[in-house]
């Protein structure tokens, strides 16, 4: 095992624990508004996709950075979409316009 591996495996197990420790801490009802923004923020999982999707050179490269890019324009989008519904609850409803002197 290389010492550079070891390294990666190293930041991605701490990464791994501080998430899921983060994460933990989140009251349940912040979830779902935690994980829309973050899926929002996840345009640079896009980003990387586009750069590797540049570099590819063969044809399972192309597919493979083809659904790449594909996911993570889905999350991108997904995390927008949601995020949008969330607020649209938070939104006041327009009372019903009523004549004058008659009762709702």
């Amino acid at each position: 095992m290389s010492e550079q591996l070891l390294s990666d495996l190293t930041v991605f197990v701490l990464a791994v624990l501080v998430g899921f420790e983060v994460i933990g801490k989140v009251p349940s009802t912040l979830h779902t508004p935690l994980m829309s923004g973050t899926n929002a923020i996840h345009g640079v999982v896009l980003v990387g996709a586009l750069l590797i999707a540049s570099t590819a050179d063969d044809l399972l490269s192309y597919v493979l950075a083809f659904v790449a890019v594909a996911f993570a324009a889905m999350n991108v989008t997904g995390g927008y979409v949601v995020t949008d519904r969330m607020l649209g609850m938070f939104r006041r409803r327009r009372e019903p316009v009523t004549q004058k002197g008659s009762r709702p």
